[in-house]
Parts: C-alpha cells; sequence; structure tokens
C-alpha cells in the first residue's frame, strides 16, 4: 500500500483555543457557540482570524473586520490569538502523525502531508485510528484526506467537514471530483473562476474534458496546471526538507505619498522588523541586503549591498537598508517600498568582521521581543517612534493584522 495521506486541522486557531480552555475547565466550548479567533471585540479592533461553525452561520467571514462581526451577530464571543500556543499544538499534531511514518512535510501551521507506505496495513483504517488519537489526545479534531497523491489527498480533505475521513483515488475521481465546482478546484482562484465561467466550464469535469490543447493555448502554463489537477495528474513528492530559501523580503503599497524622509523611513523600519523576525524563524543569516521603492508614477529604483558579515539582526538590518534608501531616494513622493534579505546562511556559525556594527545586546533584544510577539501578537510591542504614526510597527505576514508566518504554502 502507497497512499498520500492530507491532515487538516478543523478551524486551527479557534479549535486550539477551545481545547486549550476545555482543558482548564471552561463551561463553554468555543466550538458550539458563535465566536471568533480576533482582535479586541470591546474595541471592535483587528480581524477575524479564525471562526466557529455556529459564527459560520451569521456569514462571518475570516479576514472581515470584528466591528462587521460584531454588528452581524452582537453575542459574538472573541478571544485574542496566542501564537505560542498554536506551535505547541501543531508540533504535538507532528508528532503523532510521525508515529505511523517519518515521510511528514509541513505544508502549514495547520497542515501536513504523510506519505503512508504498508505491506499489510490499510491506509483508511490508519487514517480513521489518527483521527480518534488527536481527538481523544489533543482535544480538537482534523479531517483527514487519503489519495494516490499530493492534489488528491488534499481534495479529499476538503469534503465534508469537520472529524471526517474521506477518500479520493484515481478511479474516483468520475464520481467525486468532476461534479464539483470548478471554483473548489485547488489553485483556481475568483479571476481565473470568471474566465473558465464566461466560456461555459461551470464543473471541474468541465474542465477535465476540455482538450489538453485547447486549455494551454487559451491560459497557457497556468491553464495546462489546473487542467492536470482537474484530471488527478500531480507527480510531487512529500517532501521532509524545507525547499532552500534563497532571500527572504517584505514590501508594502502606500494608501497615500509619502513624502517625508522621516516617514519613508519608518516604513523601511517596519519592513525590516518583519524581515528579521523570518530570518530568525528559520535560523538563517543575510549577508546582502535590497531596498527599492516606487514613485507616484510607479517608477521603480534600487540598490543592494552586502554587509561585512552576515546577520539576521533587526538593528544591523535596519541600519544598511536606511543607508542604501537615503542613497537612492532623490525626494521624490514614494508609493510602494519593499526590502529584501538575500545571500541566506545558517546562524549556527558567522565569522564576525572588524568593521560591521554587530553588539550581543542585539541578539538578546530580538529574542525577547521575537517571544513577546510570538505569544501576544505582532504589535504587541513595538517602537515609540510609531507611536501616533498612523504607520503599522511592522508590516507583512500572511493575514495583515498580526499573523506570524511559520510554513510553507507550496504544494511541491
Amino acid at each position: 500500500m502507497h497512499k498520500i495521506f492530507h491532515i487538516d486541522v478543523n478551524s486551527a486557531y479557534l479549535s486550539w483555543e477551545a481545547a486549550y480552555m476545555m482543558q482548564r475547565g471552561a463551561a463553554v466550548d468555543l466550538r458550539d457557540i458563535p465566536s471568533i479567533v480576533g482582535g479586541d471585540i470591546e474595541k471592535r479592533h483587528g480581524i477575524v482570524l479564525a471562526k466557529s461553525i455556529p459564527a459560520k452561520k451569521y456569514d462571518i467571514q475570516t479576514g472581515e473586520s470584528v466591528a462587521s462581526a460584531k454588528i452581524k451577530c452582537p453575542n459574538l464571543v472573541s478571544v485574542p490569538p496566542n501564537y505560542e500556543r498554536y506551535i505547541i499544538a501543531s508540533n504535538a499534531l507532528v508528532d503523532i502523525v510521525k508515529e505511523y511514518s517519518p515521510l511528514v512535510q509541513r505544508y502549514s501551521i495547520d497542515e501536513m502531508f504523510m506519505d503512508y507506505i504498508s505491506s499489510d496495513g490499510d491506509p483508511l483504517a490508519t487514517a480513521h485510528m489518527i483521527r480518534e488519537r488527536v481527538k481523544e489526545e489533543l482535544g480538537f479534531t482534523v479531517n483527514i484526506g487519503v489519495g494516490d497523491n499530493k492534489l488528491l489527498a488534499k481534495m479529499a480533505s476538503d469534503f465534508q467537514k469537520p472529524d471526517r475521513v474521506h477518500t479520493l483515488y484515481r478511479n474516483e475521481i468520475k464520481e467525486k471530483l468532476w461534479p464539483l465546482p470548478v471554483r473548489d478546484l485547488f489553485m483556481v482562484g475568483s479571476r481565473t473562476e470568471k474566465k473558465l465561467i464566461s466560456r461555459g466550464i461551470e464543473t471541474i469535469g468541465d474542465l477535465a474534458n476540455l482538450s489538453r490543447d485547447y486549455i494551454e493555448g487559451w491560459l497557457k502554463k497556468p491553464g495546462l496546471t489546473i487542467w492536470e489537477f482537474a484530471n488527478g495528474i500531480e507527480s510531487s513528492n512529500v517532501r521532509v526538507d524545507s525547499l532552500p530559501i534563497k532571500s527572504v523580503g517584505n514590501s508594502t503599497t502606500i494608501s497615500f505619498d509619502v513624502c517625508s524622509g522621516k516617514e519613508a523611513l519608518m516604513v523601511v523600519l517596519a519592513l525590516c522588523e518583519m524581515v528579521a523576525l523570518r530570518l530568525r524563524a528559520i535560523s538563517m543569516k543575510s549577508s546582502v541586503i535590497h531596498v527599492g521603492y516606487k514613485n507616484s508614477e510607479f517608477r521603480h529604483y534600487g540598490m543592494e549591498r552586502k554587509l561585512y558579515s552576515p546577520t539576521n539582526a533587526t538593528e544591523s538590518i535596519y541600519n544598511m537598508a536606511r543607508k542604501i534608501f537615503r542613497k537612492i531616494w532623490t525626494g521624490e513622493p514614494i508609493r510602494h517600498i519593499s526590502v529584501r534579505a538575500g545571500r541566506l546562511t545558517d546562524d549556527k556559525a558567522v565569522q564576525l568582521s572588524l568593521f560591521d556594527d554587530y553588539k550581543k545586546d542585539y541578539d538578546n533584544l530580538d529574542e525577547a521581543i521575537d517571544s513577546i510577539r510570538l505569544k501576544y501578537g505582532l504589535k504587541s510591542i513595538h517602537r515609540s517612534i510609531f507611536l501616533n504614526s498612523g504607520i503599522s510597527p511592522v508590516i507583512g505576514g500572511v493575514i495583515e493584522e498580526e499573523e506570524y508566518p511559520m510554513m510553507s504554502s507550496l504544494l511541491t
């Protein structure tokens, strides 16, 4: 037997909060009432990061403002995010899954693939065993999709939720996959859906039964990719090791023209905060910093400089980024700024230079700040220069509000 499992935590952030509270004697399970994980519901600040199934009945959407969600459901219960807690829960799930196979790929903080190979085991029985163990030992539920490749396993795990196991084998594609609306296919976004529907392609089966040459000629390589997915064609391996990371970057388009050097450097600093945090999260250091900007007419200017020695210290990265920005900026209004750290090496051993500005205090400070932000959110601690500035003290992340970027979201 050789099958791929896709394990997906049901309403991850909210489930983890609910499990944590129930294990400590809470009288009400957040999963049974309209509830969210998000910003301060009294101040109506922030966005919805996760929602309970009862909250879905009020059409509350992930990513909408807490204020909007509260209008839809006045009795809505909200709890703040705790990323440290989520990492612990995610790691505990991985530990259980690895008891059944060493070939596990973390796809995101709440999803993973497992390559299941057994001469005598029943993959469906094993999937149910994992599902039950997670519920009994960790207190939350998962959906598990079982398929012949990663694509089919992932599609299967999205079938009926929560706390289910589904299969999607090649011989089940016509029956289970093709009747679904084309928007349900992995990699089909809203724009692609509109293009497909404009030509009468409404189901995954409609897409699958198009001519390969037709879809490739119309939508080029992306079109060929979704056509292959519609036909269950996907061959990437379950990766135990992460893909090599060549650089870590961050950018933002500003809603107003930045004309002041002070404001522009505050944006650069906020970008550097996230770049440095990401470097430390993956235990890497950078020896090349690139800074670029686009003016109000969206013309691009940029420059990179080599550091004397690799670093992931926020202060060192910002000091170089500030020098580069001052070198390239001509004083014109700015609409977009980017910072990228390249030429990465691991942080285990670094040859210091007599000419760099490294201080051990930088590492100690960053370590303390990271631990606070990981536990209480990115905006829980920031520099006083950002007070009343209207500029976010940390710019970047999967969700703009206060997401902590953890895992790759690439299927391959």
